[in-house]
């Protein structure tokens, strides 16, 4: 196995095609290449124009407006129970940028616990009463059996993690 180094908005275009968790990033460029395994490499040229990734992230400043939005949203407003409000605002940061979010619960976990996962199964092995609920428009589970001041730890270290100000980050676990 060789290490590459790629800079951070390629590794956000290559993240952003995982298609399961715990796919590696070989497994992703092998799919996005058709390449198999066995396979002879083309010979090296210098990359075009065309060869360059796109940019499949919003507009910093779009991604705060977003964010802002659903705060001010009917639909956040109603919810009564914390739970609800903490599912939304991962649900939102999720749409926002796949990828960064990816990055962001990958390495989120307790002492004891696994936080985010691809199947609740995951969750239920590590803890029996976490009440695993599945975050919708995405492809993961979170566990729900945390207090409220845990749930905003995890969207902070998330928010944080996917570069929101602190001010914005603070209001939205203020909010929770």
């Amino acid at each position: 196995m060789k290490t590459i180094e790629v800079d951070e908005e390629l590794y956000r275009y290559i993240a952003s095609h995982t298609q399961h968790i715990g796919e590696s990033a070989s497994d992703i460029l092998r799919r996005m290449l058709k390449f198999t395994a066995g396979q002879s490499a083309p010979a090296v040229s210098s990359p075009t124009k065309e060869a360059q990734p796109v940019r499949s992230e919003a507009r910093p400043q779009d991604r705060v407006r977003a964010v802002r939005e659903l705060l001010l949203s009917d639909e956040y407003a109603e919810q009564k129970r914390a739970v609800n409000r903490f599912m939304l605002v991962l649900s939102t940061l999720y749409r926002l940028d796949p990828a960064a979010f990816a990055d962001a619960t990958a390495s989120l976990q307790g002492r004891t616990r696994v936080y985010f996962a691809g199947d609740e199964h995951t969750l239920l092995q590590n803890g029996t009463h976490t009440k695993p609920r599945h975050v919708p428009g995405t492809p993961y589970w979170v566990i729900t059996n945390t207090n409220t001041g845990r749930k905003c730890s995890m969207v902070e270290h998330i928010m944080l993690a996917m570069q929101f100000p602190q001010e914005l980050t603070e209001k939205v676990c203020g909010t929770i």
